[in-house]
C-alpha cells in the first residue's frame, strides 16, 4: 500500500515537472500575483490528474475512450483557450494594483488550469501508459490500492507545483523590476500562444 502510495508519488511528481504551457503560466503568475496564486494555478493542473488518475486506475475504460475518441475536439477546445491566455498573458500588466480581482483570485487560477489539462488528451494517453506498465488500472485491481496510487499521484503533481510556485514567488519575486516583467509577460504570452496554435495543428 505505502509502496504504491510512492511509485504514484513519484510518477505524478515526475508527470508534472517538464515546463509545458500549464508551467510556464505557473511560473508568470507566481511572479504576477504572487505564491497564493501560482500554487493554484499549479493545484488546478494536481486535480485534473489526479481524475485522469482516477480514470486511468480503476479501469473507467469507457471514459478513456470517449476522451481519446474525441480528442480532436477536446484539442481544439483546450487549444483556443491556450491562445486566449497567451494573448491575455502577453498584456497583462506588470503592476499588480492594475490586474482585475478575477485575475488575482485563486479559484479562477486553479479552474483555469483544471480545464486547460483535461482538455490535453496527452495527459490522458501518459496515465493509461503508465498504469498498465505497472499492471494497474484492469478490472482486476483493488480499489484500495488504485486509490493509493492516484492519492500518491496527485500529491505528487501538488509537490511540483508548490516548489515551483514557492520558488519563483519567493525567491525572484521582488527581484523583478517591472520591465522585466514586461519582457516575463510577453515571452510567457507568445510560449502559451504559440503551445495554443501548434495544439490546433495538431
Amino acid at each position: 500500500m505505502l509502496e504504491l502510495f510512492l511509485k504514484g508519488f513519484i510518477i505524478g511528481f515526475a508527470i508534472a515537472a517538464p515546463v509545458g504551457p500549464i508551467g510556464v503560466l505557473c511560473i508568470q503568475r507566481s511572479l504576477h500575483n504572487g505564491f497564493g496564486v501560482g500554487l493554484m494555478t499549479g493545484l488546478g493542473a494536481a486535480l485534473a490528474d489526479g481524475v485522469y488518475g482516477l480514470i486511468a486506475g480503476f479501469g473507467l475504460t469507457a471514459v478513456s475512450h470517449f476522451l481519446i475518441k474525441e480528442q480532436v475536439w477536446i484539442r481544439v477546445i483546450g487549444g483556443l483557450f491556450l491562445i486566449y491566455l497567451g494573448i491575455k498573458t502577453a498584456c497583462a500588466s506588470p503592476c499588480q494594483q492594475t490586474a482585475s480581482r478575477l485575475d488575482r483570485s485563486p479559484w479562477h487560477a486553479c479552474g483555469t488550469t483544471f480545464l486547460l489539462t483535461l482538455t490535453s488528451p496527452l495527459t490522458i494517453l501518459s496515465f493509461i501508459a503508465v498504469f498498465s506498465g505497472l499492471g494497474l488500472g484492469s478490472t482486476n485491481t483493488h480499489y484500495t490500492y488504485a486509490l493509493a496510487l492516484v492519492l500518491g499521484i496527485t500529491l505528487g503533481s501538488g509537490a511540483w507545483w508548490f516548489l515551483l510556485s514557492g520558488g519563483v514567488a519567493f525567491i525572484l519575486h521582488h527581484r523583478i523590476t517591472p520591465r522585466i516583467m514586461r519582457i516575463i509577460n510577453a515571452v510567457s504570452g507568445a510560449i502559451i500562444l504559440a503551445c495554443g496554435v501548434f495544439s490546433l495543428k495538431m
